[in-house]
């Protein structure tokens, strides 16, 4: 029989669960803007504000699930995550400005909190979804 696992290592887990995507997929979007072009046939093809919306809507999709599973309500989920996200955009647009190559622009932060909006809002309203349990 297995030695019951600690209530700290459970919640330890959970955390890790709950904050690893988002964690993850920030550093991954730091990434890819610390690069001069990236990903080159991808962002010949599509619209570059279209491509900045879906990453940010990913990125407030998965704060949303965080921010839920740790036990705030869907609005203050999608409100927060929406913040973070925006706020996340607009650092990122700062930090383009030191990569040669790349410049900033309030039309890609503005694309970036709209991908947001609709990810976080997407998230939290489906209904077949449930938080995780604690």
């Amino acid at each position: 029989m297995l030695p019951r696992v600690s209530a700290f290592v459970r919640s330890a887990w959970r955390h890790s669960i709950l904050w690893a995507p988002p964690i993850i997929y920030a550093a991954v979007i730091f990434h890819f803007s610390s690069e001069s072009n990236p990903l080159p046939e991808l962002t010949t093809r599509i619209w570059d504000k279209a491509l900045h919306a879906a990453e940010y809507a990913g990125l407030a999709m998965l704060l949303s699930r965080a921010l839920w599973g740790e036990g705030f309500s869907r609005g203050r989920s999608m409100a927060l995550a929406l913040f973070v996200a925006s706020a996340y955009g607009a650092s990122d647009e700062w930090h383009q400005l030191f990569v040669p190559g790349r410049d900033s622009s309030v039309l890609d932060w503005m694309a970036d909190t709209i991908g947001a909006a609709v990810g976080s809002a997407w998230v939290l309203s489906r209904r077949d979804l449930q938080p995780a349990k604690p």
